[in-house]
């Protein structure tokens, strides 16, 4: 529980303009941070820091070693871990006041609605559309405003979504892009300080939301290109015919069909592929990690098609037949699951964890990366 007067926030208790009133409403506040990566891990350090009442974090992944350049809230020692046992240890040592729920799930349309619930203000901390189109249909639903994030490169987006005066996600972004038209940050990379900062833009979002102090991006969008430092904001109009934030589609949509908007996948787990496999089922096992991913580690028999090519391959796969769809730690998979899915595939899952948990769980012989 927040100590309001613990000497830990002395110095914003003294910062005119924020005080104890706001020092207070932080106390007070619960914050859904859907992601523990590259924006998610500053985003909860300083949240936690600052003295937010209670923070949920939401995330499905492993520490691993690739991610130690971005995301903060991991060390060495946490690589193999879930994400959120390490998080959990590392928030609560920064602040043992704060309260810690962790869900080690994938947001998606099925569960987004339950897991929003209860929350005063959500962080997109997420890389992948399926996620954000389920958190901002879901904060419309509740009226719960979220922090939008995202980085390509060396250029980013912040926003505050899902307000009532302002827009939501929908209204920008109609409709998802092409799948693999966006880059994920395996394929082009990352320099490690972008999306720290970028995470920091959307603690200070959600702080202003809480306390009421500043600007938010409310209408907003904050472009920035951290290579030259130029920045610049662009204004952003609730559409009309945005089809969950106008007023037609408030008036039509029911709560109880959130959970249908967006075709979601059913998982399996590395262990439950190995006896489907030992026993002779008919499947196919789809790779869809990058060249120099699969020529890394594999399991034999399976057909690589990179996620950002599947698209254009789509038309030489059978709809008919079975797939169990993989990735590295199974995020990239999922986003191809639920487009094949979506495009009249009938049977595919996805496989949890990805070919990491395959190597740590059924056979160790396969390398990990």
């Amino acid at each position: 529980m927040i100590q309001v007067d613990d000497p830990r926030y002395a110095r914003q208790h003294v910062l005119r303009g924020f005080g104890r009133a706001g020092q207070e409403r932080l106390a007070a506040a619960r914050v859904l941070i859907v992601g523990a990566g590259g924006l998610g891990s500053p985003a909860a350090l300083y949240l936690a820091a600052a003295g937010v009442g209670a923070l949920t974090l939401v995330d499905a992944d492993v520490v691993d070693l690739t991610n130690l350049h971005r995301q903060l809230l991991y060390g060495t020692r946490d690589v193999g871990r879930p994400k959120l046992d390490a998080a959990r240890d590392r928030l609560q040592d920064v602040n043992p006041q704060v309260d810690v729920t962790t869900h080690h799930v994938r947001m998606n349309a099925s569960n987004a609605f339950s897991l929003v619930q209860g929350h005063d203000v959500v962080i997109d901390a997420t890389d992948n559309f399926p996620a954000r189109y389920a958190i901002n249909d879901a904060c419309v639903a509740l009226d719960t405003e979220f922090v939008y994030g995202s980085v390509a490169r060396f250029q980013a987006q912040v926003s505050v979504f899902a307000a009532a005066t302002g827009p939501c996600y929908r209204c920008l972004f109609p409709e998802a892009p092409a799948l693999g038209a966006v880059p994920t940050c395996a394929e082009e990379g990352v320099l490690g300080v972008v999306p720290g900062i970028v995470g920091l833009h959307q603690a200070l979002e959600a702080i202003k939301l809480i306390t009421g102090i500043g600007t938010p991006l409310i209408g907003q969008l904050l472009l920035l290109d951290l290579l030259s430092n130029d920045s610049q904001r662009i204004a952003l109009a609730k559409r009309d015919d945005c089809s969950v934030c106008s007023l037609v589609a408030r008036s039509e949509r029911q709560t109880s069909t959130l959970t249908t908007r967006t075709m979601t996948s059913p998982d399996i787990t590395v262990t439950d592929l190995a006896a489907r496999m030992a026993r002779g089922d008919a499947l196919t096992v789809l790779d869809v990690r990058e060249q120099w991913e699969y020529d890394t580690a594999h399991l034999a028999g399976s057909v690589l098609i990179p996620l950002s090519t599947l698209a254009d391959a789509v038309n030489t796969l059978n709809r008919d037949a079975a797939y169990v769809v993989l990735c590295h730690h199974g995020m990239r998979s999922e986003m191809a699951a639920g487009w094949m899915r979506a495009h009249g595939f009938s049977n595919v899952t996805n496989m949890i964890g990805g070919i990491d948990a395959w190597s740590t769980s059924v056979d160790t012989t396969v390398p990990r990366y």
